[in-house]
């Protein structure tokens, strides 16, 4: 099992310091080798000094008002539904690692957490201190985090202990990864922190590949009249590989995962009247005509003279675990989900429940009451 505290290797420390002081206390050294540093996390640590923002400051994580979490609940319910079963297997993979999952908004605010360590040590109580729906961990509220970090950039990252701008969060290590809807739009993020842990870089990749799972989700539940799937000649349906394209009616794309955009090369969200015409070297009709016989795979020629092999699927059609099958849940049965897992996770421990969830006793009692 892995320590509850870890102190980071002697020389993964000294190059951090050495860091910080060129780049956040000005001392610039002679040789610019000595202090390497990530550019995004640089200009993270700039961000934050022109802000206002110095080290030392004391962070508090206070979460938004309840009118805004309720505004950011349901704003983001698809997200949510979307994320929850790959943060129930992300609890797994990291169950023995004290790492733990949380889900971000576009801004940063907390809409979603996976299990938490357990225990009363200081580690699980510094975790349940940003683990708390309608927390705002954005970089304007607590400094250079993986989160900010990954909705400022748009790309993984990985952040050790005093990488983290303010001292106060130097405890943590992070990985993050931003998530994109269908539209190509940044929608939020999802982050694997743990607090005084072992260095753990491959979870960057851990966390790139769950968000691309719950893109996946979200396109496979977006609106449409043709879900069509496609890969590379002799490629395996199925994987977190395979681009996904909703097309409407007309011939329209409504949306795509980021597989399919990388494939095609179009950034959707440039392009809001994106047709099939633009892509395949065919009729869209084809594609439809396809569909309605069934067939299972096609050869589907590009206007670059690329093929892909696609397979077309009516979106009336069922589809095992799409998220757009299941009714929308209403806002409460949410909520009283979200407290009775607390509870859970707590083993019926309904004070450190509410600690966590940053409500009082009676309002536990009270939401599971009302959600029997």
């Amino acid at each position: 099992m892995t320590p509850s505290f870890a102190s980071p290797p002697p020389e993964r420390t000294l190059s951090i310091a050495q860091a910080r002081r060129a780049w956040i206390d000005g001392e610039r050294p002679a040789d610019p080798l000595a202090a390497p540093v990530e550019p995004w996390l640089v200009r993270s640590w700039q961000r934050c000094l022109a802000a206002g923002h110095r080290p030392r400051q004391h962070v508090s994580f206070d979460p938004v008002s309840a009118e805004q979490a309720q505004r950011v609940a349901e704003r983001n319910r698809a997200l949510v539904t979307a994320a929850r079963p790959v943060l129930d297997r992300l609890s797994r993979a990291i169950a023995d690692t004290r790492y733990f999952a949380i889900l971000t908004d576009a801004d940063g605010i907390v809409v979603d957490v996976g299990a938490l360590p357990s225990g009363s040590d200081p580690a699980a109580r510094h975790a349940r201190d940003i683990a708390r729906i309608g927390v705002d961990l954005s970089e304007r509220a607590v400094g250079t985090t993986a989160i900010g970090a990954a909705l400022a950039e748009h790309a993984s990252v990985w952040l050790h202990r005093g990488e983290h701008f303010f001292d106060d969060t130097s405890i943590y290590s992070c990985a993050g990864a931003p998530l994109f809807g269908p539209r190509g739009e940044c929608i939020g993020m999802l982050d694997l922190t743990g607090v005084q842990v072992v260095e753990r870089p491959e979870l960057r990749h851990l966390a790139a590949s769950s968000a691309r799972s719950i893109e996946n989700a979200l396109v496979q539940g977006h609106p449409c009249e043709l879900l069509l799937q496609i890969g590379w000649p002799g490629s395996v349906a199925g994987t977190d590989t395979e681009g996904l394209l909703c097309i409407d009616a007309d011939g329209g794309i409504s949306g795509a995962n980021a597989a399919a955009r990388q494939m095609l090369h179009q950034p959707l969200g440039g392009r809001p009247s994106l047709h099939c015409n633009d892509l395949f070297a065919l009729p869209p009709q084809m594609l439809f005509d396809a569909a309605r016989r069934g067939d299972a795979v096609l050869e589907v020629p590009l206007w670059s003279g690329l093929r892909v092999q696609a397979r077309p699927r009516l979106a009336r059609q069922p589809r095992t675990g799409a998220v757009a099958g299941a009714s929308a849940p209403r806002l409460r049965d949410v909520e009283s989900a979200l407290i009775r897992k607390a509870v859970d996770d707590a083993r019926g421990n309904v004070a450190e429940a509410a600690r966590a969830l940053g409500i009082s006793r009676a309002t536990v009692y009270r939401k599971l009451g009302r959600g029997r």
